[in-house]
């Protein structure tokens, strides 16, 4: 519940940030126009990202004949969470991770690496694959579409400000009636809010990870499995990164990418050591022990 709260108001304030930003640079007429396009181009990825991030991994549809463990784990689990059962794929990649995608729970996708099926054991893989079901449950490409869809409108406008600026079109220090205020504001705008903008994003991607843990520590009542499952999948990734798309490290379990941020903001995915605190600590009220 915390995790969904605070996913609405970092929903709300990139709401609030576009509508003062739009109205100070570019009245309702460029407000509209940049959102019109971040809109467009956010709902070519959103009906077409799971096409577009599977071609991009190298991820093929597997049959229950040649995997029926996968298969059975996945069916099992979705049926615990009230979902039709999703496509299942295998990623060609001897680095233990795994992603989810589809814009609904019945055009869900769930995609694992030929790694983690050698590395987990059957409980831990069952907690992998129900954090990855709760992101389709919760429907999570949806939600961070909408946080795209409002980062990129600020990002246009911003660019739309910067380009009026640089041809006199939001005015000049000899008009008279000029206000400073107004100036100082439009350039906090091009270069502060837009950074705002972009944190939040990532925030939300954050919570939302909490939340897909949470849920699939609920879906199976395991949070031991999937707890003991991401360390070694982080331990892995960083030693062995991935060759991804950066623009789709976010959709993976952990991290495929290499090292670690530097700022735990600019990071898409919580710290491991904190996701795991969280699942003990629901064990433990759970009542489940190893």
């Amino acid at each position: 519940m915390v995790n969904t709260i605070r996913t609405f108001v970092f929903l709300a304030i990139l709401t609030a940030l576009f509508i003062i930003t739009g109205n100070l640079i570019g009245g309702k007429t460029g407000a509209t126009f940049a959102l019109f396009m971040a809109l467009a181009m956010n709902l070519f990825a959103y009906f077409f990202s799971d096409k577009i991030v599977l071609a991009s991994s190298g991820a093929r549809e597997v049959s229950p004949a040649e995997d029926p463990e996968l298969h059975a784990i996945v069916e099992e689990v979705a049926r615990r969470a009230g979902i039709p059962k999703p496509r299942v794929c295998i990623i060609p990649s001897e680095t233990p991770n795994a992603f989810a995608t589809g814009r609904s729970p019945k055009n869900g996708v769930v995609a694992v690496t030929v790694g983690i099926r050698r590395l987990l054991t059957p409980e831990e893989l069952k907690g992998v694959i129900a954090h990855e079901i709760a992101h389709i449950k919760n429907r999570d490409i949806l939600i961070s579409t909408i946080a795209a869809v409002l980062v990129g409108a600020i990002t246009y406008l911003a660019h739309m400000a910067q380009w009026a600026m640089f041809f006199g079109g939001l005015g000049h220090d000899d008009d008279e009636g000029s206000n400073p205020f107004a100036f100082i504001g439009i350039i906090v705008a091009i270069i502060v809010v837009p950074i705002a903008a972009t944190l939040l994003q990532l925030a939300i991607s954050r919570s939302r990870e909490f939340l897909a843990d949470e849920t699939g520590a609920k879906i199976i009542r395991n949070p031991l499995a999937l707890a003991s499952a991401l360390k070694k999948l982080e331990d892995w990734n960083r030693a062995y990164p991935m060759n991804v798309n950066p623009a789709h490290a976010q959709m993976y379990i952990v991290n495929p990418l290499s090292g670690k941020s530097l700022f735990k903001l600019l990071s898409t995915h919580p710290p491991i050591e904190e996701r795991v605190e969280r699942l003990v600590k629901m064990a433990k009220e759970m009542g489940v022990y190893y």
